[in-house]
């Protein structure tokens, strides 16, 4: 079993191995905890394809000396083409989920590289992004070892992606999902993020880079052009905050649903649970989650179309009154509309300080299934989480230069007793749930780090390959813990022991004395690495 990893100097973590070498090696030449991550989320671009690519989007927190962090938003928004007629133009009543329709947003996410690494320089960083995608360089090039989750997930999800332009040439070997262990090459995918480290990440939006790229999109069709590209720009933003009793809890605004993960938690502290594992605790949680997700499906979307200010939801007197709606022995009737979601998580805290919370994604397993021809990007399908017809979350609606819905959201804390902690999850409509089960296990109930992410977990209603709406628990949960949820009205489905439908988390923590403590999921191909 896994335990925490502690060191001196540093810490990394991600859900390859292979990525969170690369962000060590950065970290051990004096790198900062930014640019280790950078080299991280690069090389995951590389070898875990089916989670996450350069052609998705990316939302960072970085942070130094207990400041409060600085958000940085790397969110593509769609097309200038991308309009409800051209939908309709098709009889298409929705965004299909698959190919080049699906692949209507700007990728976000290499820009989010180039204004995280000016934010490193500010702090004191001096490593060049050519440095910082070496590793990811040579993986691509020399071929990295395909893991069980990509053969598990390319195998299943194979017939919705057999059809997407260029999928099957590069991802399928003899038409087939590729074998566990068997070495994959992306000559193509190598030569782009080259040009990236040498020309820079505002080539892949205005530069030489960046008319490949529109040309590739153009050849599949899809909606995205070079001026969309171009008028592409990543952003700084203030952070979300909540206190909960000794933390500050960070996440970040629209379009995430980083609102709810800040809500979920800060309802649930005011339940006043004292036990850990027990009925009170889980159901706690999930009657907490209803409770934020009701909101967020209301109000969260593009946040130029937003009506309300979501800093309103995480005032006290409205929690206060929305954890009065929790009813400690009964559920709330559920389901409601759930989102799908793939992603990575990734985070490092370094010598001085300076921490950095990412998450990097193109939404469903490998994206809308596109794969660019000249340049290897598969893009992400982040747009088809745009509805077409009436809905009562205008903000949610398509229209050309808005930015769509996100699962995506990553997390920070810093405590009053000086210790800082940066963590995360794949896995869509759990993410905030696996955040909750992980804060609360470890900040709330003095649960090691490494036992607060590897304990089962819970999920209520979808997540990425999966459609139903149960409250699905792991099956290392106590029976009678199982039956008392049944008894309250939780509609409970038991999954495997490790299942990957729980997300792939992990967290970073550097304690006042000097000591960094970090964990990764056993469910993933991750580790925690530190010095």
């Amino acid at each position: 079993m896994l335990s925490t990893a502690r060191s001196m100097r540093g810490m990394v973590t991600s859900p390859h191995r292979l990525a969170s070498e690369a962000g060590l090696r950065v970290l051990r030449e004096g790198g900062t905890a930014v640019e280790a991550t950078i080299a991280m989320g690069a090389c995951l671009a590389v070898v875990y394809p089916h989670m996450t690519a350069i052609g998705g989007d990316g939302f960072w927190l970085v942070a130094r000396g207990g400041e409060p962090p600085v958000a940085i938003d790397a969110c593509g928004a769609a097309a200038g083409a991308a309009t409800p007629d051209r939908y309709a133009a098709r009889g298409l009543s929705a965004i299909p989920w698959r190919g080049p329709l699906a692949a209507n947003t700007v990728a976000g996410a290499v820009s989010g590289w180039g204004e995280a690494l000016a934010l490193s320089n500010e702090l004191g960083g001096r490593l060049p992004l050519a440095r910082l995608v070496e590793d990811a360089v040579h993986h691509a090039q020399a071929g990295f070892p395909v893991t069980a989750s990509q053969e598990e997930t390319t195998a299943e999800k194979q017939s919705q992606l057999v059809d997407a332009p260029g999928f099957s040439s590069v991802y399928l070997v003899g038409g087939e999902a590729p074998k566990e262990g068997s070495v994959m090459r992306l000559p193509a995918l190598a030569r782009t993020l080259q040009r990236i480290g040498d020309q820079g990440a505002r080539d892949f939006y205005e530069g030489s880079l960046a008319r490949d790229i529109a040309a590739d999109l153009a050849r599949i069709g899809s909606p995205v052009g070079a001026s969309d590209l171009a008028s592409h720009r990543a952003a700084r933003r203030a952070s979300l905050s909540v206190g909960v009793t000794g933390a500050q809890l960070f996440n970040f605004p629209p379009p995430t649903q980083g609102l709810s993960s800040l809500m979920i938690l800060a309802l649930f502290d005011r339940l006043g649970v004292r036990e850990a594992e027990s009925f009170a605790h889980i159901h706690g949680l999930v009657e907490a989650t209803k409770q934020a997700f009701l909101v967020r499906d209301a109000h969260v979307g593009d946040p130029g179309s937003m009506t309300r200010d979501v800093a309103d939801f995480l005032k006290p007197q409205f929690l206060d009154a929305l954890a009065a709606r929790i009813d400690p022995a009964r559920a709330l009737p559920w389901p409601q509309p759930a989102s799908a979601g793939d992603t990575v998580w990734l985070g490092a805290i370094d010598k001085n300080g300076i921490a950095a919370s990412y998450i990097q994604s193109i939404y469903f397993e490998y994206g809308s299934g596109c794969v660019l021809e000249d340049t290897g990007i598969v893009w992400q399908n982040r747009g088809a989480s745009f509805v077409i017809g009436d809905t009562p979350n205008a903000a949610r609606k398509l229209a050309p230069g808005r930015k769509p819905f996100h699962t995506l959201n990553p997390a920070m804390a810093q405590f009053a007793d000086g210790r800082t902690m940066v963590y995360g999850t794949m896995g869509g409509e759990g993410q905030p749930q696996t955040q909750s089960a992980l804060f609360s296990r470890y900040a709330m109930f003095g649960q090691g780090l490494q036992e607060a992410i590897t304990a089962p977990r819970w999920l209520l209603g979808k997540t990425w390959g999966e459609d139903s709406v149960s409250l699905k628990l792991e099956s290392r949960f106590d029976p009678a813990l199982c039956d008392a949820l049944r008894a309250a009205g939780h509609n409970v489905e038991i999954l495997g022991p490790y299942s990957s439908v729980l997300g792939h988390a992990g967290a970073v923590v550097r304690r006042p004395d000097g000591v960094y403590e970090g964990a990764n999921d056993p469910r993933s191909d991750g580790v925690a690495l530190g010095f």
